[in-house]
């Protein structure tokens, strides 16, 4: 249930929908295996597993919404093999090379015949949904797959208007201050052990991890003009992150004590209990969190409604 990665979308017009239409609503658009020539499929799945019915979870304004994505995972090389076979059997057969149109022909060929049996991947995909305060985030680890669960949100509602979570100042320019100045560091602000320095011209990118942040060989390669594109920083108390340059929150890591308080729940050995009580302290921790980096980020931008 604890989310591993985050990225924010700011809400616009929030639809006035209740918890019942909601539900009855990701009900309709609900996951539905992969036919025999579907690539790929995406729909809603209940957040407590096979045990539930319900689609949507809601305590103190919080929803929890999940989604099933299935592809199926045919390797090009295994089709490339099959088309140059299948080419040069042609090419034999009747004595001439294979113009380009005709091998396209043959790897669309290849590709119908392939898929249906190729191995099934699926994932889920969790949506944090917070009323209160018109946020929305989802537990994906890439802007794609999280821009694609809000696209299949706006199709279930019929519109859906989110732009990105943006603040006044820029993560890049943050994060580096931080690292050069420790003066500048928020109180609650402790940096964690990871960056990611990037040089404004063909340099290339300097990972380092299990390092002293503060160390003099950052400090040198800062003074070299290096940014920080990603800093690993713990927010005392709550959770540990790594803060990436598009404000994305990834590898989150929850403290012990609130792990623990989640543990002591008395949730009567009901698993959707246990779920919903895991939730909601994830949720209400992660909203402190996300107000707390605003502020340490200049404010939040304001930025214009996108259309439906």
């Amino acid at each position: 249930m604890w989310f591993k990665h985050l990225h924010l979308y700011r809400l616009h017009d929030a639809p006035q929908i209740s918890h019942d239409d909601l539900d009855d609503q990701l009900a309709e658009q609900a996951f539905r295996p992969l036919g025999g020539s579907e690539a790929t499929r995406l729909g809603w799945r209940t957040p407590g597993g096979r045990g539930s019915e319900r689609h949507l979870h809601e305590i103190q304004g919080h929803r929890l919404l999940s989604a099933l994505r299935q592809e199926r995972v045919l390797p090009a090389s295994v089709v490339r093999e099959e088309v140059e076979e299948r080419c040069a059997d042609r090419e034999a057969a009747e004595g001439r090379p294979l113009p380009r149109k005709e091998k396209q022909t043959i790897k669309e060929q290849v590709y119908e015949e392939l898929l249906p049996r190729a191995f099934i991947k699926s994932q889920k995909v969790d949506l944090w949904w917070d009323t209160r305060r018109d946020l929305i985030a989802v537990n994906a680890s890439s802007r794609a797959r999280a821009e694609e669960i809000l696209d299949l949100l706006r199709q279930t509602l019929g519109s859906l208007k989110v732009t990105p979570l943006a603040t006044q100042a820029l993560p890049i320019r943050a994060m580096t201050t931080w690292l050069k100045e420790a003066e500048t560091r928020p109180t609650g602000l402790i940096l964690g052990d990871q960056v990611e320095l990037k040089a404004q011209g063909d340099d290339g990118v300097l990972r380092a991890r299990a390092v002293d942040l503060d160390s003099e060989e950052i400090q040198t390669l800062l003074e070299g003009g290096r940014q920080a594109h990603k800093l690993a920083i713990e927010v005392e108390g709550q959770l540990s992150l790594v803060l990436h340059d598009d404000l994305a929150l990834k590898s989150l890591r929850f403290s012990d004590a609130l792990l623990d308080e989640a543990s002591q729940a008395n949730d009567g050995d009901d698993a959707i209990l246990r779920m919903e009580a895991d939730f909601v302290l994830m949720a209400q921790t992660l909203a402190e969190v996300v107000e707390r980096l605003i502020g340490w980020l200049g404010g939040e931008a304001s930025a214009a409604a996108p259309s439906p």
